[in-house]
């Protein structure tokens, strides 16, 4: 057990499943407090998550946005950052992407690309502007990445609002030739929303990969986040790789974006409050250990428990905003991370008497 303990790799697997059984646990306690059974209220949220064809569709749809988001705050943290604007870069990703899929007439093998582009870029422009302002005033990124968002909420809705809206709340439609959707994966999945968005993620999951290890300037990064002055002294220019590492960031963020407009809604509304998939991304992150493989397996995991909470609530009547307190608590013992090294370790040495 001491080995395992010892051994980073193992202990990067272990704590997060660790961390989700236990906020499952915790999660069951909670049901039967409030009288619930947590039997009948897991069965139910599984066989939402996993159940049919469909569930599953819909579990991998939620996943995409999850996913680019928690890439977006992996890359920073990776690089030293702390990105809490992926709401915002979110949102004006969002915007991009629909009003190139609305405004032009293209063909599709180069209207989709370009509108996922556009989200991108707009994505990466919103997380310059933090990026620049620490590089080159070292004002703190969280504090004007908050200030951001709020920026991006109510800039987007006023610009639908003025040139793209389309009543009810929402703009217009993206083009047919923009669109992600999937008839073949809307099949396969029992007419769930599933879209060739999943193809886009998976891509970004193996492109921050490749930046991070297997470029120079991937170590570059890292070696700034890990030390700036050390960086420095060793020639590198540590504003300029700031304000990359928050651009790059913010281009994963307005993919999560695309994956919205072009994937599942085809549309953007005017929202009043965040969708909060830019936030949940720092939990996904946090869960996934980082890591690409982990971020894809953490927001599976999220995207399945986010879809199956209205079912749950439906079926048994345990209330879904229960899923959240799980989530919540999931973080909170990945957070805890020293403990369950300790109780392992502890338990180790009790092995070996």
């Amino acid at each position: 057990m001491n080995k395992l303990v010892k051994n980073e790799r193992v202990m990067m697997i272990l704590i997060p499943v660790i961390s989700a059984i236990l906020g499952l646990i915790a999660g069951a306690v909670i049901m039967l407090l409030g009288g619930y059974d947590p039997m009948l209220g897991y069965q139910s949220l599984f066989d939402g998550m996993f159940g049919t064809p469909k569930a599953i569709g819909e579990t991998i749809r939620a996943m995409t946005p999850l996913a680019l988001a928690g890439i977006a705050v992996a890359f920073a943290y990776k690089t030293g950052l702390f990105n809490i604007g992926v709401e915002g870069q979110l949102l004006v990703g969002w915007l991009a992407s629909v009003w190139v899929g609305y405004a032009f007439d293209l063909p599709a093998v180069i209207h989709i690309p370009l509108a996922v582009l556009a989200a991108a870029a707009a994505g990466a422009v919103w997380a310059f502007i933090p990026g620049f302002l620490k590089a080159k005033f070292h004002v703190h990124e969280v504090i004007v990445s908050i200030m951001m968002n709020y920026i991006a909420l109510y800039t987007t809705s006023s610009l639908i609002r003025t040139y793209l809206y389309a009543g009810n709340e929402k703009s217009y439609d993206i083009k047919e030739s923009a669109s992600l959707a999937s008839s073949f994966l809307a099949q396969l999945t029992n007419n769930s929303r599933l879209h060739y968005g999943i193809l886009i993620t998976i891509a970004a999951a193996v492109v921050m990969w490749f930046i991070l290890n297997k470029t120079a300037k991937g170590f570059e990064l890292r070696a700034v986040g890990f030390n700036q002055h050390a960086s420095q002294y060793a020639g590198m220019n540590v504003g300029r790789n700031i304000v990359l590492s928050m651009a790059i960031s913010g281009a994963f963020a307005g993919l999560a974006g695309a994956m919205e407009g072009l994937g599942t809604f085809q549309y953007m509304g005017t929202f009043t409050a965040f969708t909060g998939t830019g936030f949940d991304g720092i939990a996904v992150a946090l869960l996934g250990a980082n890591s690409a493989i982990g971020i894809l397996l953490a927001s599976f995991f999220f995207g399945g428990l986010q879809t199956a909470a209205p079912q749950m609530n439906f079926m048994t009547g345990v209330p879904s905003e229960l899923i959240q307190i799980v989530i919540a608590l999931i973080i909170f013992f990945v957070a805890s991370s020293y403990l369950i090294r300790w109780v392992l370790g502890r338990a180790g040495k009790g092995g070996t008497k």
